[in-house]
């Protein structure tokens, strides 16, 4: 995981506020299990983002907020959660999830709501970046 989107969103929404608009919370799910190296990833990429849009200040690691409690211990290895959350969003919704990182972290969201940590009617925006494909090599799963 690159965590450029995440990396994108962060110096985005800071753009945004230094502009006068209000501060908006962008939380990543780590699917990679290795959540040390992609914080540092997201931050670098966020940082020279911020540059790159003019920000006024440098964004810091402070900035980055990677919940880690999600990957299940491996990289693309879908865990029992994620397996569930694919089929939840896939029959709810007809949204598809991947195995790697869509449905990991939509595994996290339902987690996130149902615990009550995303307070009901909250508004949430869920960053979908596609993955079905990856359906296909997970058939075994299903």
């Amino acid at each position: 995981m690159t965590g450029s989107t995440q990396a994108g969103m962060v110096a985005g929404f800071a753009a945004i506020e230094e502009a006068g608009g209000r501060p908006r919370r962008v939380l990543g799910i780590d699917a990679s299990a290795d959540p040390a190296r992609t914080h540092g990833q997201i931050t670098r990429i966020a940082r020279g983002t911020g540059e790159l849009i003019g920000l006024k200040r440098e964004l810091t690691e402070a900035d980055v907020e990677l919940d880690a409690r999600y990957h299940g211990g491996t990289y693309g290895i879908p865990d029992a959660k994620t397996i569930d959350a694919i089929r939840l969003c896939a029959r709810l919704e007809g949204v598809l999830t991947d195995p790697v990182y869509e449905g990991k972290s939509m595994a996290a969201l339902i987690d996130l709501v149902s615990s009550g940590r995303i307070a009901p009617g909250a508004r949430v925006l869920y960053a979908h970046l596609g993955g079905q494909p990856a359906l296909n090599g997970y058939s075994a799963a299903f």
